[in-house]
């Protein structure tokens, strides 16, 4: 039974608000996704910012651990600092603490703790910050400068501590011990998290699945599952980030994003493309084709045809070449040779004249006064009388119905003749096929496959001109 239009509407809202939902629920899932990916690369930052947090999230999920080394270090000098405040620096266990901070340095410049997160640019940062404040080209050197009762005292016990927490301690406090797990990477339980958003995504996956394979008669689950193919993205383990097509999907979907000009401009970059390509492909192959024909002897078989008409298959019981030549014989006369007769008679005149220059008549009459301009006109009346009777006859001949069959006559016999010519010269033949097949390879190579490069350009941007317009 079909719902009325007040359920329909209900229906939809719905439904709007449920993708919604499962939209939002994607993008959380996505963002912490993107917090996790790029905990480790800009984990100094989130430790600066967010100490308690960074380093708990590190210890649960990414089995970050504070190194021993530094921790001591760091420990080592907070208890100095409250061993200064109860009893001053001159005491006998102050002296002991920075002996033991000279050693601890020296274990840190020459082991480097920190390569095994791959932080040695921090010590060195470290080294080059602590030479600049002693004054000092050697880094151990240097600490062991540092660490001593005569500089402290001298450079100042609080001034010298200040330097230390805000540009040493923060730079030690960053390194880490990561644990390997049983694959040989490091601990990543970003699973943990993970699992409940995949859990509640692929259950909704799966109940799609079921609802599209029932609605509509005719599809199947494997054609439902490609319905839906941007959701399989969420059940990747690995290239994780490309989850961001089907949470951009969704977000579309719901009405939260407009993704139309996104999408508009995706296909038609790839209509665009496949456009040329396909376009490219059919020259490609079209030329390929006649290089085929003209190899395998096509080409000589259509010259043999009239000879063998068994293996010719005539579609319409037409000579379409006589009728061809009977229309060009009329688009001459007709249209073609009124246009071109001047040229003609010019031509025909400086012909004439050539000739009639040579004999040696004209060598004995030319000394005759106005023999020059006189003999001009009689030859240019003479050559127009000529083609004025020439195309008065071609027209008489094409306009009567026996002289229009001798002209097809002549046009047959020369078509047979030309082609028994051209069956009994074997080499020429040979000789016109080769150049062909060079003459189309050579069209592929200079204008077919520039179809990639110049008409893709030039397409592209006729393409962004209009989405431009669009937007």
């Amino acid at each position: 039974m079909a719902l009325s239009r007040p359920a329909r509407k209900r229906s939809l809202h719905k439904n709007l608000w449920f993708e919604r939902g499962m939209a939002m629920l994607a993008l959380v899932n996505l963002g912490l996704l993107a917090f996790d990916l790029s905990y480790v690369p800009f984990r100094d930052f989130y430790l600066r910012n967010f100490p308690e947090f960074t380093a708990t999230y590190g210890e649960r999920f990414k089995g970050m651990e504070p190194h021993r080394a530094t921790t001591a270090y760091l420990e080592t000098v907070a208890e100095l600092e409250a061993q200064v405040a109860e009893q001053g620096l001159s005491s006998s266990r102050a002296g002991e603490l920075l002996e033991n901070l000279r050693i601890l340095s020296d274990e840190m410049v020459d082991e480097n703790p920190f390569a095994i997160a791959n932080k040695s640019g921090t010590l060195e940062r470290i080294k080059n910050r602590m030479r600049d404040r002693t004054d000092n080209d050697s880094a151990k050197q240097a600490f062991n400068e540092f660490w001593t009762t005569t500089y402290l005292s001298e450079a100042g016990w609080s001034d010298s501590m200040r330097f230390f927490r805000e540009d040493i301690a923060p730079l030690i406090a960053t390194n880490y011990f990561r644990g390997i797990g049983e694959d040989g990477r490091p601990t990543d339980d970003f699973w943990l998290i993970d699992r409940w958003f995949i859990g509640v995504l692929g259950l909704e996956f799966l109940l799609r699945t079921i609802y599209l394979s029932r609605r509509y008669n005719g599809t199947n689950w494997l054609d439902a599952i490609i319905w839906r193919w941007y959701d399989l993205f969420f059940f990747i383990p690995l290239w994780r980030w490309l989850r961001v097509i089907p949470v951009t999907v969704r977000l579309g979907q719901a009405k939260l994003v407009n993704i139309a000009f996104v999408t508009n401009r995706i296909r038609r970059a790839l209509v665009t493309h496949f456009a040329i390509e396909l376009t490219e492909i059919v020259i490609l192959r079209t030329i390929d084709q006649i290089q085929n024909l003209i190899r395998d002897g096509e080409v000589r078989q259509f010259l043999l045809q009239s000879s063998n008409t068994k293996s010719y298959v005539n579609l319409n019981g037409i000579n379409e070449m006589e009728v061809i030549s009977q229309h060009v014989s009329e688009l001459v006369l007709d249209h073609v040779l009124p246009q071109v007769k001047p040229e003609i008679d010019a031509l025909l005149s400086h012909s004439v004249t050539s000739a009639f220059q040579g004999t040696p008549l004209y060598q004995g009459l030319i000394n005759l006064p106005n023999f020059e301009r006189s003999s001009d006109q009689l030859v240019n009346g003479m050559v127009s009388q000529l083609s004025d009777r020439i195309y008065a006859i071609l027209r008489s001949v094409m306009e009567d119905e026996k002289g229009a069959e001798l002209s097809r006559n002549v046009i047959t016999s020369f078509i047979k003749a030309s082609r028994q010519e051209a069956i009994s010269q074997e080499q020429t033949v040979e000789e016109i096929e080769s150049l062909l097949g060079m003459f189309l390879e050579e069209v592929k190579v200079n204008y077919v496959k520039r179809l990639s490069e110049e008409d893709l350009e030039a397409l592209q941007e006729q393409a962004q001109d209009q989405f431009y317009e669009l937007i």
